[in-house]
């Protein structure tokens, strides 16, 4: 079948669905493999759960007239090539985004912002890989005016040929930093794999989105349509923090003040990109301004949580140097005289992990906290003879010895790699 064929059948159907626990009436079911599952395993579930077609690569036991069975060779490549060939037939503005930091965040406040003019469509969660991108692709319809798709990468290569399915019109780049170092071979790795979205924008003529206060972003975005932000009066859009002494960030933009639930200066960056976006597509300042004061964090991404006297910084969605960094930084700057700081194990640093786990414990230890409790493996074998730092070698030990940890009166920073699922610890506050 080919993918126009296929593409017609998927208009008919409801939406598109890889996991029959979740299917609904008439949806388009791909049957994925994955290391522990096969989808063409559950074909035949999906079709009695209502599924109007179903995508598989290998026989199963069927009826073979029954047309609700599309047989291809292979259902990941089918997937991608039906997304790239929907995000084609919207002929929709997308813009996409990646970057070692905020990704997620800065998708959502872009969202909030444009979904205020234009009915938009972004990606859910964090489904930003190559199953991920096509999902949010094929999740958008006729009605969508503008699709936001962010990218996620571990390795060389993956934003291009991200690129290649999502074909964005714009591109947003948040940071470089120390994320998946293993995969993407150290640093300069970490750069050149996340600047594929600048080499498909410049190929295209297509437009970046660019913070003129990040130096490497104005570097490597030479020879492509530009559009600026930045606290300098040359920028297309001119945004400055108004220092105010909250623990919440608030913005001046075009003389007027936007008050946010966003803590740490990090975010930034991330509401002033927002902005930008939204003034290119001409979303009155007002409207701007409405979409930034109601979005709330959520997903243990800088959620704020107060629970008796004690105010909790929850920001354990993932971690890596860099954000780790910035996050302790902003404990620091915060006020109050108790402050305390969860930290969990940083993962995919490969050959670096033991260096950058030393360096961000030596760094805690600079900044003016009262106790740091280490949470991990990493962490567990750093040097330090300071009584300020406590080391567990797991989330379990932590617990055992949660009953003589005094959180009242502190601010408190919870924050550690996916994989440490550190927001258990609300459990043990909460007991």
């Amino acid at each position: 079948m080919t993918t126009k064929s296929l593409h017609q059948l998927y208009l008919k159907s409801n939406s598109v669905c890889t996991d029959t626990r979740k299917v609904t009436l008439n949806d388009m079911y791909f049957a994925l493999k994955g290391s522990n599952y096969n989808g063409n395993d559950f074909a035949n579930n999906a079709i009695e759960l209502g599924a109007k077609y179903v995508v598989i690569d290998q026989d199963i036991k069927q009826d073979y007239s029954n047309k609700k069975y599309i047989r291809v060779e292979n259902v990941l490549k089918t997937l991608q090539a039906l997304a790239k060939y929907h995000r084609n037939y919207l002929k929709i503005p997308i813009i996409a985004l990646t970057g070692s930091n905020g990704k997620t965040t800065t998708k959502e406040l872009i969202n909030a912002v444009l979904s205020q003019t234009y009915k938009t469509k972004a990606t859910i969660g964090n489904l930003n890989n190559h199953i991920g991108v096509p999902l949010t692709l094929l999740s958008m319809n006729s009605t969508t005016e503008i699709g936001i798709v962010e990218m996620g990468a571990n390795h060389q290569k993956e934003i291009d040929f991200l690129c290649e399915i999502a074909q964005p019109d714009f591109g947003y780049i948040t940071n470089f930093g120390k994320a998946h170092l293993e995969g993407f071979g150290g640093v300069e790795g970490v750069i050149k794999g996340k600047s594929e979205l600048y080499r498909f924008l410049r190929a295209n003529t297509k437009t970046v989105f660019v913070n003129s206060n990040d130096h490497k972003q104005v570097e490597l975005s030479n020879n492509i349509n530009k559009y600026k932000f930045g606290t300098s009066t040359t920028c297309d859009s001119q945004i400055n923090l108004i220092d105010n002494n909250n623990e919440l960030l608030t913005v001046k933009y075009e003389e007027i003040n936007i008050s946010t639930h966003l803590t740490g200066v990090y975010n930034f960056n991330n509401i002033s990109a927002a902005i930008c976006i939204g003034q290119y597509f001409k979303v009155p300042v007002v409207e701007i301004k409405k979409g930034l004061e109601n979005y709330i964090p959520a997903n243990n991404r800088s959620q704020i949580i107060k629970t008796g006297t004690t105010k909790i910084i929850l920001d354990a969605y993932n971690a890596n140097p860099s954000s780790m960094q910035v996050a302790i930084e902003n404990l620091n700057k915060l006020p109050g005289e108790q402050k305390i700081a969860f930290l969990g194990d940083m993962f995919e640093l490969g050959n670096e992990a033991k260096k950058e786990h030393q360096y961000i414990a030596d760094f805690t230890l600079k900044q003016n906290l009262n106790e740091v409790y280490l949470i991990g493996e990493n962490f567990n074998q750093i040097n330090t003879t300071s009584k300020q730092i406590s080391l567990f070698k797991t989330f379990e030990d932590l617990k055992k010895d949660f009953q003589n940890i005094d959180i009242s009166n502190a601010t408190v920073l919870i924050k550690g790699s996916r994989g440490m699922a550190l927001e258990r610890i609300l459990e043990l506050i909460n007991t």
